[in-house]
């Protein structure tokens, strides 16, 4: 970071007040034996947990944390209900239908902060771009030309993800029904690029730097950003268990504070690049920094030589990004409703929002964070263990 940025950053942390050094030099960390588990999968909006811990963060609010990697989102979840992680980065609406038991044992989980919005694009392949698909109207063309020896498969995340509910719009718009005009697949976002090479796949849906490394790699072109799509849609959130929640209340609100403060460093512009080189370490993302920076700055690159600037292609802190609001919760049940995932629809009703992305935990979280001073970066943070893939 820039020393006239960190300067302003460091006085918007009030480092000055007596209280606060009080605190500072009077509050101790875990033991690395009692380290929270924290997971994630390889995404560009995992930025705020590996930054966090790059940045000493946990530890500048007593904590001590193991941060460790997932390949993808069925393991995210199945470790999480069975207690083999403590909190986790996770898709939006993964909270609500592990609570409602919807493809798992029910186990009651919350979220107190959001991490991201935006962030995703859907990819199509290079036979689809060589027929002429240069949006959903063409593919719609090109899926009636093929019906009678093809069907077009299309990869997401996983079921409650919005890459799920971004794609199945996208097709809709344009005529083609997600359920009966083509295959939607679930896979691991890392797993897309080489199944989209390997003809498995004739288009995705997945969050970045996946459409943007499978651009670089010439497998595919994008024609479409979730943040045109649907501006403002709630990406990724921090999930963990309603039983960790309220036994470590003082450590989940000390956990949402150093991310809270973490999603702030994220979004300013100045530390892009050292993220996008952070990120690109073979334990945390292990993508190419070009890929990985594309999220950040906005400058798209489409393939075939069509680079756009894309206005908020992800979005950390800003827009009041990261409060559970009863808008962000709307918007996943509403989806979740749409897809079809749950049978019984009124168990999905609007009274489950609140007691399942907590704006009340968020608040207490932010006044933490507000009189909890900035440490210093080149600090050492808890010991970093990483899940094989």
């Amino acid at each position: 970071m820039a020393s006239g940025t960190r300067a302003a950053y460091c006085s918007r942390r009030r480092r000055n007040r007596p209280d606060v050094i009080k605190k500072q030099q009077t509050t101790k960390p875990q033991s690395a034996r009692n380290a929270l588990r924290l997971g994630s999968v390889p995404l560009t909006d995992c930025a705020p947990l590996v930054m966090a811990q790059e940045l000493g963060l946990f530890r500048t609010y007593g904590l001590c944390v193991s941060l460790s990697r997932a390949l993808g989102w069925a393991t995210i979840r199945d470790k999480i209900i069975h207690r083999e992680l403590d909190a986790a980065h996770a898709v939006a609406g993964m909270p609500f239908v592990a609570t409602l038991g919807l493809g798992s044992i029910p186990c009651d989980c919350l979220t107190a902060l959001v991490l991201n919005l935006h962030g995703n694009a859907i990819t199509l392949s290079n036979e689809l771009w060589k027929a002429g698909v240069r949006d959903g109207v063409m593919l719609r063309e090109e899926i009636v030309k093929a019906r009678r020896h093809k069907t077009f498969t299309f990869g997401v995340e996983f079921p409650s993800s919005s890459q799920n509910f971004l794609l199945r719009g996208w097709l809709a718009a344009s005529g083609i029904h997600p359920d009966r005009n083509v295959r939607v697949v679930v896979m691991p976002p890392p797993q897309m690029v080489a199944n989209l090479k390997a003809g498995h796949l004739d288009g995705f849906c997945a969050g970045e730097p996946w459409n943007s490394v499978a651009v670089q790699a010439r497998a595919g072109s994008c024609v479409a950003t979730s943040a045109e799509i649907d501006p403002g849609h709630p990406e990724k959130v921090l999930m963990l268990r309603r039983e960790f929640a309220e036994k470590s209340a003082k450590e989940h609100l000390a956990l949402v504070a150093a991310l809270l403060e973490a999603c702030e460093f994220c979004d300013a512009p100045d530390n892009h690049d050292r993220i996008a080189a952070t990120l690109a370490r073979p334990g945390y993302v292990g993508a190419p920094v070009e890929a990985l920076r594309r999220a950040f700055d906005g400058e798209f690159d489409f393939g075939h030589g069509s680079v756009r600037t894309v206005a908020d292609s992800s979005v950390f802190h800003r827009h009041n990004a990261n409060e559970p609001s009863g808008d962000k919760a709307a918007w996943v049940i509403d989806h979740l409703r749409s897809s079809g995932l749950c049978k019984d629809a009124a168990t999905l009703n609007f009274s489950l929002g609140p007691q399942v992305f907590r704006a009340d935990i968020f608040e207490k979280a932010a006044r933490l964070r507000s009189s909890t001073p900035t440490r210093n970066e080149n600090d050492t943070d808890s010991e970093i263990q990483f899940v094989p893939a």
